[in-house]
């Protein structure tokens, strides 16, 4: 399977509730960060910071990973730059990582990758 088909699989997923549920292991979290590039795994958390053109390009993105967050109700903080914005993803009722932040991840990223 290619990265591409790999991201579009996970970005086919839907977020559900993680309530109550443990944080995701750190070996899973890593096996699954191999399928975004440019995503860093911190601590309880997966983060990467996008590059632009203009800073309109970056707002735009911005906008569109709102919409993301907002249909699959699993918002990640969204850090605006010039020319950059800077996504961070963890699950908050779990406390660390879940496969709702990867799910936001490969959406945003095949987002990223329509607007370059």
């Amino acid at each position: 399977m290619t990265n591409v088909t790999a991201i579009e699989e996970l970005a086919s997923e839907t977020c559900v509730e993680r309530k109550g549920i443990p944080p995701m292991p750190r070996r899973e979290a890593e096996q699954l960060l191999r399928l975004l590039p440019g995503w860093i795994l911190t601590d309880g958390s997966i983060e990467k910071e996008f590059h632009f053109k203009s800073y309109l390009n970056g707002l735009d993105f911005a906008y569109s990973v709102g919409k993301i967050a907002e249909a699959q109700d699993h918002h990640p903080d969204i850090l605006i730059k010039w020319r950059r914005v800077k996504l961070i993803l963890s699950t908050h009722s779990v406390k660390g990582l879940s496969q709702n932040d990867f799910i936001v991840a490969a959406r945003s990223e095949l987002k990223y990758r329509e607007s370059v």
